[in-house]
């Protein structure tokens, strides 16, 4: 699977580069994601449990996260790979880019390539897609509604 998108974010490229850093943000962000913890060996790995269901196949993922090619603020690989028991397994990278938006705030662009396999990836890809964009548009909204609410906060 292979997906691409960007959005434009009322908030910094500073701002989103420290965001996409932190392991509460991420954990707050990721649809039916209850850890994302940094490894005690490694500041760019992160351990990670979510629940996640693609059409009539629901399961509880574990799995890692690895941060490298940092470009600090400008953008970063992101690996990951994780199980989910007899639903399946998952593994992939993304590539997240950030830079300054003319009309303020920045871009976030990705680009993420991904493969499943078990019963997961029975379900044929139109389903698989349709549920990534899902959950990255659900990540997406969750994030931009997190940066305005700390936008919001009192100081």
């Amino acid at each position: 699977m292979d997906m691409q998108g960007s959005r434009h974010l009322a908030i910094t490229q500073a701002q989103a580069w420290k965001c996409l850093n932190d392991p509460d943000t991420l954990k707050t962000c990721l649809p039916g994601c209850d850890q994302f913890e940094r490894d005690t060996d490694d500041a760019n790995r992160y351990a990670v449990r979510m629940a996640v269901k693609v059409g009539p196949v629901s399961a509880r993922f574990t799995g890692r996260v690895s941060l490298g090619d940092m470009d600090p603020p400008n953008g970063y690989r992101l690996t990951f790979e994780g199980q989910g028991g007899i639903a399946g397994h998952g593994k992939g990278s993304s590539r997240v880019t950030l830079a300054p938006h003319e009309d303020g705030g920045c871009v976030l662009a990705y680009a993420v390539q991904a493969q499943v396999g078990g019963k997961i990836a029975q379900l044929g890809q139109r389903l698989i897609d349709g549920a990534a964009k899902s959950m990255a548009d659900d990540f997406f909204k969750r994030f931009e509604a997190e940066m305005q609410r700390r936008q919001d906060a009192p100081a």
